[in-house]
């Protein structure tokens, strides 16, 4: 089984652009004060936090008045915003990656939904919060049978949609080898051409 993502591109009612676009940014403060809290925790203290702490720190965050804003959005692109950051930080540690940056606005942005954030149904993609289907616009079909197991919408600087299907292909595509032998002969073609 090979995993395969599928870019495609879509077009947002004004409904689902002013929820994603909520969704994108609460993504991104969510990280931004995630990444300030371990940087904080580390130059002060020498300690490490983890995942499960800046978790728990999301908890409380949308427990205060400021940021109730928070329950507003699905909150598995929140958990995998903090995902993503623990994988920043492991990559830095190892050496592998340079110290995780704050995320900007003129960036665009990304939100992840695992299958617990959204439906596949009749080929259609239903985010959480989201009443009507993505209009995607289907450049190629997914392989049959897939359904996707994780779904990433992207905000590029320009202001285009992108989304990013994220599927198990269980078909093998291997080429078999072949023990067939072809011989072409070159010299003869050469010389004809230049008489």
């Amino acid at each position: 089984m090979v995993e395969k993502a599928y870019q495609f591109r879509f077009y947002p009612t004004k409904q689902q652009e002013n929820l994603l676009r909520r969704t994108l940014g609460c993504v991104r403060l969510i990280y931004n004060k995630a990444l300030a809290a371990r940087t904080q925790a580390w130059y002060e203290n020498q300690e490490r936090v983890g995942y499960k702490q800046t978790s728990a720190m999301l908890t409380n965050w949308k427990k205060q008045k400021d940021l109730d804003f928070l329950t507003e959005v699905s909150s598995v692109p929140l958990q995998q915003g903090l995902r993503h950051l623990q994988t920043a930080f492991t990559n830095f540690f190892s050496g592998r990656a340079k110290y995780p940056n704050f995320k900007k606005k003129r960036n665009g942005g990304s939100a992840e939904f695992t299958k617990s954030a959204f439906k596949w149904k009749d080929g259609q993609v239903y985010l959480a919060k989201c009443a009507e289907p993505l209009p995607i616009r289907w450049s190629r079909q997914l392989p049959q049978n897939c359904v996707p197991s994780t779904i990433t919408v992207k905000l590029d600087p320009s202001g285009r949609w992108s989304v990013y299907l994220r599927v198990n292909d269980p078909r093998d595509l291997k080429l078999n080898p072949v023990t067939k032998q072809v011989g072409i002969d070159a010299r003869n073609y050469q010389f004809s051409h230049y008489q």
